[in-house]
């Protein structure tokens, strides 16, 4: 059985920084990674607002130069899977499908995923005209007409990149304004894009090989358009990847509850990033969680160890 002093289950910013800081201090450090580090940071074209960049840099690249400084100071990554977290009077046993970590701190930093809009049409054309990835299937679609569905930062974001790739680009949202930010706002008012407000998809329908048109239905009066167009880009918030966790540990919408120094109800668990109930999700904040859980995961150790007065 591996053992560690801090194991982290999720290598996105906040767990890439979270093994910097412990590493840094000493800790032995091991980050366990579904599928790649980076997490969603790795979808992100272009990200102009991280502090210490006068230029914009690409989520790749940023995810890279933090995966490098957290393993320059020690940290390891460990590619598998998460099945269940158990604790004893004192340890954590970190259950993964290949193998079983015991460790003396866990830091959860599972991150969310998109929520899908579940209507007719939206799961038989998914990866045929259907993404929640502008980055990632936007060049697919190239010069072609594209709906953008959402009013947050993620769906402005992305159907600015995809105006990049085409002139025909709708953004389409339930209410009568935007929830994002105001200066993503404001891009969207100086953009081509063209908007339509106080709409809600009901349906996506195709020719079985791929999507060729979307229905939208009114909020207003319930008017019911369908319009012609290749590809919908849904961006409909998040769900949080706790499913492997207590429901104890939970809020009713399904994220994790933490004070500000990151600790759950359970002594020695901690959870940063997408995956807590935090007011702001950006890779700058999940970042910053990340320093302040493995800083107190630090004290956590040495409280249990019996070196409260160690210095780190």
């Amino acid at each position: 059985m591996k053992q560690t002093d801090i194991a982290i289950i999720g290598g996105g910013p906040g767990g890439l920084a979270a093994a910097q800081y412990g590493a840094r201090a000493g800790r032995d450090v091991l980050i366990i990674e579904k599928l790649a580090a980076g997490g969603q940071t790795m979808l992100i074209d272009r990200i102009e607002n991280y502090p210490g960049f006068d230029e914009a840099i690409t989520g790749f690249e940023l995810a890279d130069k933090m995966q490098r400084q957290a393993e320059n100071f020690g940290a390891k990554l460990l590619y598998d899977e998460l099945v269940s977290i158990k604790k004893d009077d004192k340890y954590f046993e970190v259950n993964l499908k290949s193998e079983t970590v015991q460790a003396k701190t866990v830091i959860i930093a599972t991150g969310a995923k998109h929520r899908v809009l579940d209507i007719d049409g939206e799961a038989t054309y998914s990866g045929k005209g259907v993404s929640y990835c502008g980055t990632c299937d936007g060049p697919f679609f190239r010069n072609k007409t594209i709906y953008v569905i959402g009013g947050g930062d993620t769906a402005l974001t992305d159907a600015l990149y995809l105006s990049k790739l085409s002139d025909d680009v709708t953004l389409v949202h339930r209410r009568d304004r935007f929830r994002a930010q105001d200066n993503l706002v404001r891009q969207i008012s100086a953009s081509k894009i063209k908007t339509m407000m106080n709409f809600k998809p009901v349906s996506i329908k195709g020719d079985g090989t791929k999507v060729t048109a979307i229905e939208l239905e009114s909020t207003v009066d319930g008017q019911h358009v369908t319009k012609p167009t290749s590809a919908v880009f849904i961006f409909a918030g998040m769900l949080p990847q706790t499913e492997m966790l207590d429901k104890e540990l939970l809020d009713k919408t399904g994220y994790v509850m933490t004070n500000d120094r990151m600790e759950t109800k359970m002594p020695g668990l901690f959870a940063i990033g997408d995956v807590r109930n935090t007011p702001f999700r950006q890779v700058v904040t999940a970042a910053a969680d990340g320093a302040v859980a493995a800083h107190i995961a630090s004290e956590y150790i040495d409280e249990i160890e019996g070196n409260a007065y160690a210095s780190h």
